[in-house]
């Protein structure tokens, strides 16, 4: 039994210390009167009220500690192998479900304990699988987690109270441990359907057995492309940055200025710089940087930091803080060089000339695009947007990004927008003509059209009912103990065993 479950036990039971307080204490005085015979008259009396008074005040600590305990002791809901969930975990989920925007209307505490018994056993076997999750991965994001929180309540003394914890170490402590071991539950999840496919027969047969009126309505659907027109940065702007980046280095190897310091107060990637630049653990078999920035990561020594280095992204430095085997921990600093007024200008007369081509039948949409446009992901398909979660050209209209959405909305089927002007998240400017080049309204699910959809459908749905599988032989072979008034629950799962 784990050493935690075994504590909650000694807990629990310190109401019986007194009676073995007691027992002791009757052992110590039969004892005495057989050592000390000779003296009964005299010594047994002192000895007596001694043993009286002892008595008394020990007891009044027993009663003492109790009286504390009492207050402190949480009861268990339930345990999943190593894991406790406390009674206190299931107001708390509800009250993190909500405090993420999400709504608890109509959801019972059973279905809530449901959801935490499903998490911890998935963590549970996640451990016992050799999983792992970064510490300083679970870090990074309980600090990015704090960030957005704070947009919406300032005061840290709020987070604080808001989660019932003692102090920010405790909120923080709090926070960490839910953060890891959703990680451990998605990753073990991720690892039960890695290998889960489907055949174009088994997306048949799933289509066929949905009877006809209860097939899926899809929304209206539109076929979107684009030309791009990006301002040209400057090779002045770019050495401006260059030098600057090479300034922060110098003050940090030759005059001992802090990097996190630099970080924070000029860093261009906000997240990153808010933690002093730090972005974690680099690992040499996962790579999950770009191509550049991992060339120069990977090159540093331990304590070194790098000479300015472009991206996609930007101009960057390295400080390659610690190697620990094949784990590099850095931290960057990250400028954007600055475009001109005139290179903004330049760039939406540019595009204003392929609208005016487009629009007097010079040029196709498709032919401008190729010829034109400064976005490489999509010009080489005549501008044509790739739906990111579909990954085929159709984009829902109620599935839309506001932006997006708002961009196309009054558009008419082969009409070019005027010129866009937007910008991204970055602060990148860019300039971009949109045009409908195919529109399906609102229909009924057809096997043919919407083959890619049903497919998806076909797939979580195999996935859904491996994971239940899984599951219900998991549960099994886990101790696993509901208590109190949850047994009277009605799960999903069978995690009373019956």
């Amino acid at each position: 039994m784990p050493l935690k479950i075994n504590n909650l036990k000694f807990t629990i039971n310190l109401k019986r210390i007194s009676v073995l307080f007691i027992t002791l204490l009757l052992v110590n005085v039969v004892s005495a009167q057989e050592i000390i015979e000779e003296e009964v008259d005299s010594t047994l009396t002192q000895n007596t009220k001694k043993v009286d008074t002892t008595f008394v005040q020990n007891i009044k600590k027993v009663d003492t500690i109790l009286t504390k305990n009492a207050k402190k002791v949480d009861g268990v809901a339930a345990v999943v192998g190593d894991y406790i969930i406390l009674d206190s975990d299931v107001p708390k989920e509800k009250e993190q479900i909500e405090a993420s925007g999400g709504s608890i209307e109509g959801v019972t505490d059973c279905q809530i304990l449901g959801k935490l018994l499903e998490n911890k056993l998935y963590a549970h076997h996640a451990i016992q699988d050799s999983i792992q999750v970064s510490d300083a991965e679970v870090r990074q994001e309980v600090e990015y987690t704090i960030q957005q929180f704070l947009q919406q309540k300032p005061d840290i003394e709020d987070l604080v109270k808001l989660y019932k914890q003692e102090d920010e170490k405790g909120l923080r402590d709090y926070i960490f441990e839910i953060i890891k071991n959703n990680k451990l539950s998605g990753k073990m999840q991720a690892q039960i359907v890695e290998e889960v496919e489907i055949t174009p027969e088994e997306v048949r047969l799933f289509f066929d057995k949905i009877p006809e009126n209860e097939r899926p309505t899809f929304g209206t659907e539109l076929k979107v492309a684009q030309i791009v027109a990006k301002p040209k940065v400057s090779d002045k702007e770019k050495q401006k940055v260059i030098d600057r980046l090479k300034q922060f280095k110098a003050d940090v190897v030759e005059n001992g200025a802090s990097f996190r310091s630099k970080a924070v107060l000029y860093s261009d990637d906000v997240h990153s710089g808010r933690q002093g630049g730090r972005l974690g653990a680099l690992n040499r078999d996962k790579p999950k940087m770009v191509k550049e920035f991992r060339q120069v990561a990977f090159s540093l020594q331990e304590g070194e930091i790098s000479d300015p280095f472009e991206t996609q992204f930007g101009y960057h430095i390295i400080y390659l803080e610690k190697i620990r085997g094949k784990e590099y921990d850095v931290s960057h600093i990250l400028l954007f060089p600055k475009v001109s007024n005139e290179a903004e200008k330049e760039a939406k007369k540019r595009l204003e000339k392929v609208r005016e081509r487009i629009i007097a039948g010079d040029i196709s949409f498709a032919d401008a695009a190729r010829e034109a446009s400064d976005e490489k992901e999509t010009r080489g398909d005549g501008g044509q947007l790739i739906n990111p979660q579909t990954q085929d050209y159709n984009f829902d209209l109620t599935k839309m990004g506001p932006e997006q959405y708002a961009q196309i909305q009054n558009l008419k089927d082969n009409e070019v927008s005027q010129v866009l002007k937007e910008e991204d998240r970055k602060g990148n400017l860019s300039f971009k003509i949109m045009k409908v080049t195919d529109r399906i309204d609102e229909h009924k699910a057809s096997y043919a059209r919407d083959y890619l959809k049903i497919k998806e459908l076909a797939l979580t749905e195999k996935k859904i009912k491996a994971i239940e599988k899984w599951q219900e032989a998991k549960i099994l072979d886990t101790y696993i103990k509901i208590s109190g008034k949850y047994r009277a629950c009605e799960f999903s799962g069978n995690w009373l065993k019956k």
